[in-house]
């Protein structure tokens, strides 16, 4: 995923609020009881979150499957002065040279896990990664808006200079949406430039997570409606958990 057009993602995203993201991260954390330390960001991308933490105070470490991401991710830590690690790898494999005060998952990242499997290694990992009384807080898209918004739905956007087709396939059985994308990059010399990418993102109910986090050994797991300190409601688009990895007893 995210491999042929890594190089314009940032402009196909540029609408996205992530100062308003990274505040809701930061809360998240505070909440957890991190306001500093080791943070890992799964499914960091180019790196938008993981270079607004790390001004925020935070250690940060990026963790992603897709090279050429993280690529652009180092290149903009460099160019921001940032001393930031990154780590090609699949997060549900994760392998971290020391336990983490928190890890992240964020933009859609656990959506993408597409079988309760995957999920529940993703948690299991996570757990074993993180310190005694860390915390692991992740976003998801709804059920809802996988099945209304996206769905079977055919979306599009024409810019001045990127261009893009997206056309989704709903599949009830396994609560998968596949999403194909056609970009249009328009080059110096004016003419276009296409990138093909196909994508897959899961349906995963509340009471899958929260069952799969239970498994995993997490306790004190909240879901939070949209970018609001608040419980989710009906219509909500997405999503924030916080779960805690119990301090473990004294012997």
């Amino acid at each position: 995923m995210y491999t042929a057009f890594a190089a314009v993602y940032d402009r196909l995203m540029q609408d996205v609020a992530y100062d308003s993201w990274a505040q809701h991260y930061a809360q998240l954390l505070a909440s957890a009881g991190v306001k500093s330390g080791a943070v890992c960001e799964c499914a960091c991308g180019t790196g938008a979150l993981t270079l607004r933490l790390k001004r925020a105070g935070y250690r940060m470490t990026g963790v992603d499957m897709s090279a050429d991401m993280l690529s652009v991710a180092q290149q903009k830590a460099r160019d921001a002065g940032l001393d930031l690690h990154f780590v090609c790898q699949d997060m549900c494999r994760l392998s971290l040279h020391r336990p983490q005060d928190a890890i992240l998952c964020t933009c859609d990242g656990v959506n993408y896990l597409t079988t309760p499997a995957r999920m529940r290694r993703f948690f299991k990992t996570a757990y074993d990664s993180l310190k005694p009384g860390g915390a692991l807080i992740f976003d998801v898209s709804t059920p809802e808006k996988l099945l209304g918004t996206l769905g079977n739905n055919c979306l599009g956007c024409q810019d001045e200079d990127v261009s893009y087709i997206w056309q989704n396939a709903y599949h009830p059985r396994t609560r998968t949406v596949d999403m194909r994308l056609s970009i249009f990059v328009r080059e110096a010399n004016g003419a276009y430039r296409r990138f093909e990418e196909t994508q897959t993102q899961r349906a995963h109910t509340m009471e899958e997570i929260q069952g799969s986090l239970t498994e995993a050994g997490f306790a004190e797991i909240r879901f939070y409606g949209k970018l609001l300190m608040r419980a989710p409601r009906e219509g909500d688009d997405r999503w924030h958990v916080r779960a805690i990895r119990p301090k473990e007893k004294r012997k």
